[in-house]
């Protein structure tokens, strides 16, 4: 482990967190609005317990797999939130390690969770992710078909929808994002819906400008990404 890493976490955490003041600042809103999710993908446990011990709310992880070992390592000091596709086959272990899935995207996913949890006796919290680009090689359900995707997941019993999700197409400018996250805001809106995940390291204050409750920050808190 480098000597360097904890104050390094601890200083790119304090500094994420101002610019989460300062945006919402911008928008006259509170910080304490904005739940800042931690990307721990690629990272190994004991940088994730070190961010930890810096202080961050939540931890997100792409793959059910990978987040097991830190997961089981570590357990939850602080709750894990899935961020990444989920398949059905890997619904068990998603239901038994987090505490929030944000990439509900079908109702084949949504029942497997739901019989899962309902196996577990618990109750799970989930974010619909919507293709606001309506990209084909993304994940997500499309906007028009949202609604109906909501009112089939309303009749199970064991998931909450606590809001929506969604990863906008990539842009080398990060105003270049703004539209889908107003976009996202607004559907989270029309749905009655209290949460809304949107903005990563690149322009997560873009986002927080259009409204978003959650950030999923990685790099900009942990540093570069381990190489595959």
């Amino acid at each position: 482990m480098d000597a360097h890493a904890a104050p390094d976490i601890r200083r790119n955490l304090a500094r994420v967190q101002e610019a989460i003041a300062a945006s919402c600042a911008r928008a006259g809103r509170s910080p304490d609005g904005v739940l800042l999710i931690a990307v721990s993908k690629t990272m190994d446990v004991e940088r994730v317990r070190l961010a930890i011990e810096a202080g961050v709310a939540a931890l997100g992880e792409n793959r059910v797999q990978e987040a097991k070992a830190k997961i089981e390592a570590l357990g939850h000091p602080v709750p894990w939130h899935l961020i990444g596709p989920l398949q059905t086959n890997k619904a068990r272990d998603a239901v038994r390690l987090f505490d929030c899935i944000q990439s509900m995207d079908r109702i084949e996913l949504a029942r497997e969770i739901d019989r899962r949890a309902r196996a577990a006796g618990r109750t799970v919290d989930v974010l619909v992710e919507v293709n606001v680009g309506e990209e084909s090689q993304k994940a997500g359900v499309r906007p028009d078909e949202l609604k109906s995707l909501l009112d089939a997941i309303s009749r199970l019993d064991r998931i909450r929808v606590r809001g929506l999700m969604a990863i906008p197409p990539a842009a080398a400018d990060p105003e270049q994002s703004r539209p889908y996250f107003r976009r996202l805001r607004e559907l989270r809106d029309a749905c009655g819906l209290e949460q809304v995940s949107m903005g990563m390291s690149a322009d997560y204050q873009v986002a927080i400008e259009e409204g978003a409750t959650i950030v999923r920050v990685g790099t900009a808190i942990f540093g570069p990404r381990a190489t595959r």
